[in-house]
C-alpha cells in the first residue's frame, strides 16, 4: 500500500466522518422536536427528517466519497393526542403529534455514532501508518 493509498483513504474516512456528523445533527433536531406541536388549531406539528446520503466521485483522489444528501421528510401518520385546552387542538380537543419514535430516534443516533467512530479509527490508523513508513525511510 503506498501513501497514496494511505492519503486517499483518510480522504474517503473524512468524507464520512462530515456525513455522519451532519446525521447526528439531524437526529439531534428531530429528537429536540420530539413534542413540537402545532399552535394553530388542527395544524400539523414538527415532521420527522431522514437522512440521505450520496455517493461522489472524487476526481481528485479518484474515488468515491459519501456526503451528506437532502433530508427528506417521514410522511408517517401523525398520532393523535387528547388535549382539549391545548392551543392547538382541533375541535374534538385532539393534537396531532410528532412523528418523532425517541427510540428510533436513540438507535439512529447509536448507529451514527459507531460509523463516525469507525471513520475516526481508519484516519488514525492511515496516520499511524504514514508516520511508522517516514520513519523507516529516514534510516
Amino acid at each position: 500500500m503506498s501513501a497514496m493509498d494511505l492519503i486517499k483513504s483518510m480522504m474517503v474516512a473524512a468524507s464520512g466522518l462530515k456525513a455522519q456528523s451532519g446525521r447526528m445533527r439531524i437526529i439531534a433536531e428531530n429528537i429536540a422536536n420530539a413534542d413540537s406541536t402545532s399552535r394553530v388549531p388542527g395544524g400539523d406539528p414538527y415532521r420527522r427528517k431522514v437522512v440521505t446520503f450520496e455517493d461522489k466521485l472524487n476526481r481528485e483522489i479518484g474515488a468515491h466519497t459519501v456526503s451528506l444528501g437532502r433530508p427528506v421528510m417521514d410522511n408517517t401518520e401523525f398520532k393523535l393526542k387528547y388535549m382539549p385546552g391545548h392551543p392547538g387542538a382541533d375541535e374534538n380537543g385532539y393534537v396531532k403529534m410528532p412523528n418523532v419514535n425517541g427510540m428510533v430516534e436513540a438507535m439512529d443516533m447509536r448507529e451514527a455514532q459507531r460509523s463516525y467512530e469507525a471513520n475516526l479509527n481508519l484516519i488514525q490508523a492511515s496516520r499511524r501508518m504514514i508516520s511508522q513508513t517516514i520513519e523507516i525511510l529516514r534510516k
